[in-house]
């Protein structure tokens, strides 16, 4: 097998945050286990949910930090010293208020554009060079305070796009283990429309 690959999928444990936007994350990790046929167990030394599986012919992590959002990077910190993991062979997924629902948008390094998740794992691991995929869900009524906002529930219509989004950024994602980052990002950053019309921005 090639050297380990990690996943991590940002959100908030417990059965009160399962549905809300801020798990788009989790979301998607829990998609790619579906996908995967892999399950999920509980490793309280990482303080997290981890499910393995193989891809082409590499190993792969898919987590779930169980600290709450803003104390990610306990865990991510954690996974990268025990298994000893280059940064380029770690992934992020997290929600994105700048983003409209519909967007996904993959890049190797960046700031954390305020989401407390990726400030956590940017100081744990003291790098910004680990590639984050964003998952757009809006801001509502455009508000700046959105923690009300990203802590509700998407509605029966934004599940509708939300489940076509996921499917992108699995794909993504798969594309990012079989052909790398640059690939991905060419061929799966952008818009999938209410009508299923894909948009590369």
């Amino acid at each position: 097998m090639e050297p380990l690959h990690l996943i991590v999928g940002l959100g908030n444990p417990g059965a009160e945050y399962a549905p809300t936007r801020h798990n788009a994350g989790f979301f998607l990790v829990e998609k790619l286990a579906a996908q995967w046929q892999t399950d999920w167990t509980n490793q309280r030394k990482f303080a997290a949910r981890i499910a393995r599986a193989g891809r082409s012919g590499k190993s792969v992590l898919l987590c779930e930090p169980q600290t709450f959002m803003n104390l990610s990077g306990q865990t991510v910190g954690t996974l990268v010293d025990f298994y000893r993991l280059p940064l380029k062979q770690i992934l992020v997924a997290v929600d994105d208020a700048d983003l409209p629902l519909g967007e996904i948008r993959l890049r190797a390094s960046g700031s954390s554009g305020g989401h407390h998740g990726l400030e956590s794992i940017e100081q744990h691991l003291a790098s910004r060079e680990f590639a984050r995929l964003r998952i757009g869900i809006g801001r509502g009524d455009g508000a700046r305070e959105i923690t009300n906002y990203v802590l509700g529930k998407f509605d029966p219509t934004e599940n509708q796009l939300l489940e076509k989004v996921l499917d992108r950024a699995s794909g993504q994602i798969e594309c990012w283990l079989d052909g790398g980052i640059e690939r991905a990002m060419s061929q799966f950053n952008g818009v999938v429309d209410s009508k299923n019309e894909e948009k590369k921005k």
